[in-house]
């Protein structure tokens, strides 16, 4: 089975799931660790799943037999002497979304309380004290004071230490979470204080703690939440070491494929989710392949989606579109949809409430969350950007439309006069003040995104437009004829119908483009419908575009009364 949505390795181990094998990183781990070990990943990369996995290897009382014919079972010695060895405290914060800081506390109260009671043997352990025991017995309750809460994953690791006479893995996944989201909702310093004053004192000179790991998107600056922490070991994904095990590598991707019977989709697959680079190795998004795999068990005819977008708000984005302002940034997103790269200086140490304080600041966001990748490795602090494939061009294109029809709605003047030209086939000014649109917005020009892709690009400025007329009825792509014709319009009230026939122009060849407009308009009948329903006067429109720039030819025909 395809484990969509399954992050329990435990689960996924025994009940038949597919797994790709990345228990070779617990070898890594063990050779290469410090004291306190983040690894930033964009969202949905495995963070989860390889959390559990170190739980499940390292855990007291976890079954070995999980990790039976996979790549740390031929790690004998390794085995032997770390697998099933220590205490393990493991807690995970993605859920800690609350709309005010209240909430979120009891949020935070709530995780605390879970991994509590999944250790509240401790409460009758004979080598606790009657205080202790009454300890794990608090750290139970919904009720929980504040320093209570402040010392919890603390007074956790120093009561399995006493009980086992081990040292502690403390596992802490999605650290950051709680920062976005009281970011988002006006809560952040108070939740700075509350994870600051939980992170220092269970990983500041901790005499309990054997070592840490913990995952988030971003890194937050040492100064925001990591006072006094000494020097936590950042794996980001410009770092070599753990490269290949949070994501799909090639290799990994053929075989699913192969496995499953989807070999020929290879390049479909390739094109869609590929394109990411952490530190050396090219990866896939996981949840994509998973997820496009699932659909194609169903439909081998199903075409990829947009997967990984949707699996969040997408905020980052529409914060660059709309504040491009100056014309180089406008510029630079230009050249990313052309399928082209930018330089930029990365800060990987950004604080949530500053990450959007400059465009700069968005730029290092972009990356680090993955909607930009590298092309090759840094030279310093400087970073060859671009975007990695075609799901998340498809999100930028998304995002400069949504914004586009935004900026429409409140242009109701040049809106007005626009609509004018197209009603009165006046091509010369539908063709002037669409290029004026042009030159306003940002276009999409990939090199890789096909033809029909780019005329729907221009396809959806037209149609952004024409959504707030009155007394138009606009259809897009709508039977007419023997075929489709791109838009079709009804100016009722007035008795005229309207045809537009969108083409690129590959090349500027707008001569050759508009031809081609007219004679689909003419093979495919597109008037037919209009001609049917009486529209006396009817104006067919072939509209030629090309980056910025774009040619508009009308012909009139009249059906008679």
């Amino acid at each position: 089975m395809l484990p969509v949505g399954v992050e329990d390795f435990a689960k996924l181990r025994t009940e038949g799931y597919y797994y790709v094998d990345k228990t070779a990183m617990i070898r890594d781990l063990l050779y290469a660790r410090g004291e306190v070990n983040l690894f930033t990943r964009p969202r949905r990369f495995g963070k989860t799943l390889n959390m559990n996995m170190l739980k499940c290897f390292f855990e007291i009382g976890q079954d070995p037999a999980l990790f039976d014919g996979l790549a740390i079972a031929g790690e004998r010695e390794l085995c032997e002497k770390y697998q099933g060895q220590f205490p393990v405290v493991s807690v995970s914060l993605k859920g800690i979304d609350g709309s005010d800081f209240a909430t979120a506390r009891a949020m935070a109260v709530g995780i605390i309380n879970e991994e509590a009671r999944r250790l509240n043997f401790l409460e009758s352990s004979e080598n606790l004290t009657q205080a202790e025991q009454k300890i794990m017995v608090a750290l139970q309750e919904q009720d929980m004071p504040d320093d209570i809460l402040s010392n919890s994953l603390r007074s956790l690791t120093g009561l399995l230490e006493k009980h086992y006479g081990k040292k502690v893995i403390l596992l802490i996944d999605e650290y950051d979470v709680p920062l976005a989201k009281a970011n988002e909702r006006g809560y952040y310093d108070d939740m700075i204080d509350l994870i600051r004053s939980m992170f220092n004192q269970a990983l500041k000179t901790n005499p309990s703690l054997y070592f840490a790991v913990m995952t988030g998107c971003l890194r937050v600056s040492k100064e925001s939440i990591f006072t006094g922490l000494n020097n936590p070991l950042i794996l980001s994904i410009l770092n070599v070491s753990f490269d290949e095990y949070f994501g799909f590598t090639d290799q990994e991707v053929r075989q699913m494929l192969e496995y499953y019977g989807f070999t020929g989709k290879y390049d479909t697959v390739r094109e869609w989710y590929d394109g990411y680079l952490f530190g050396n190795e090219k990866v896939y998004n996981p949840w994509d392949i998973i997820r496009y795999l699932y659909d194609l068990s169903w439909d081998p005819e199903t075409p990829p989606q947009d997967y990984w977008s949707n699996t969040s708000g997408n905020y980052v984005i529409r914060k660059l579109i709309a504040e491009y302002g100056n014309s180089q940034t406008k510029e630079e997103i230009e050249m990313l949809l052309e399928g082209e790269t930018v330089t930029k200086v990365i800060r990987e140490d950004l604080t949530y409430n500053t990450m959007y304080a400059s465009i700069d600041n968005i730029w290092s966001v972009l990356f680090t969350t993955g909607y930009l990748t590298l092309r090759k490795r840094p030279t310093g602090r400087s970073c060859t950007l671009a975007i990695p494939n075609r799901e998340v061009m498809n999100l930028f294109a998304d995002q400069i439309m949504e914004l586009f029809q935004e900026q429409v709605a409140k242009e109701s003047d040049k809106r007005e006069k626009l609509c004018d030209a197209v009603e009165s086939g006046d091509a010369a000014g539908l063709e002037e003040m669409f290029t004026d649109y042009l030159d306003d917005t940002i276009s999409l020009q990939d090199t890789y995104v096909h033809k029909d892709r780019k005329e729907n690009f221009y396809h959806g400025i037209l149609l952004g437009i024409f959504a707030y007329r009155d007394g138009w009825r606009t259809k897009s792509n709508q039977q007419a004829g023997d075929g489709f014709a791109d838009i079709r319009i009804r100016v009722r009230k007035k008795n005229i119908g309207i045809v537009i026939e969108m083409k690129y122009a590959e090349n500027a060849k707008f001569d050759a483009a508009l031809q081609e407009a007219f004679d689909q308009i003419e093979h495919e009948d597109y008037v037919h419908e209009l001609e049917k329903e009486g529209y006396p006067v009817i104006y067919k429109f072939g509209v030629a575009c090309y980056k910025k720039r774009c040619r508009v030819r009308c012909e009139k025909e009249e059906c008679g009364a």
